[in-house]
């Protein structure tokens, strides 16, 4: 007789807790910290769970690296998704979309720094990071090809709307009461007005 389909789908939703609850850990005391018994304590489960599920708690914080980037990368295709047809609206929804609460949070650049601490200390991290700010330059590129930058300006472009993004995003963490979103949302567009050809008249 077949288990219900609710009976086989347990063990990926345990493992996806252990990979939010070591979120919440890193975001919350850093890597020094995010222990086995420290994220099954958040997890309110025991350490042998998390050993069960991941091979100690270094391939942990390598899958909810993981995680957090599939969340962030989700959220900003979702804001291209809706901004409809137009290429220089599916630009700039995607450049702005980082400054959006769910994305500009202090929790979550907390968990960020977390990461960040371990690129030069973990190989297997570092491969992560420029995997995943690969991607993301990636798409950018796709968005400004689009728009009409020509091919050999694209990976200068998307550097440097990166790091307009990131460092807008980090002041947004930081400081929210600095700047408001739609300023930082204003600042990014006229930087595009300057790398992106004007619409037509």
């Amino acid at each position: 007789m077949k288990e219900p389909a609710f009976k086989r789908a347990e063990p990926d939703a345990r493992r996806q807790s252990l990979i939010e609850a070591c979120a919440r850990v890193l975001g919350r005391v850093g890597t020094a910290g995010a222990s086995v018994r420290a994220i099954a304590q958040e997890a309110g489960v025991s350490p042998g769970l998390v050993n069960h599920y991941f091979d100690g708690v270094d391939a942990l914080v390598a899958a909810t690296y993981a995680h957090v980037d599939g969340m962030v990368t989700g959220a900003l295709d979702a804001a291209v998704g809706e901004a409809g047809p137009d290429a220089r609206d599916r630009l700039d929804a995607f450049v702005t979309a980082s400054f959006a609460p769910g994305i500009a949070d202090r929790q979550l650049l907390a968990t960020w720094v977390a990461f960040w601490g371990l690129v030069t200390a973990r190989p297997d991290i570092a491969r992560q990071h420029d995997e995943q700010y690969a991607g993301f330059r990636e798409r950018l590129e796709g968005l400004l090809a689009g728009c009409g930058v020509p091919a050999s300006e694209l990976r200068r472009a998307a550097i440097a709307v990166t790091a307009l993004v990131d460092g807008l995003w980090l002041e947004l963490c930081l400081s929210p009461g600095c700047f408001a979103v739609e300023e930082a949302s204003g600042i990014a567009r006229r930087f595009l007005d300057t790398i992106v050809p004007p619409r037509p008249a």
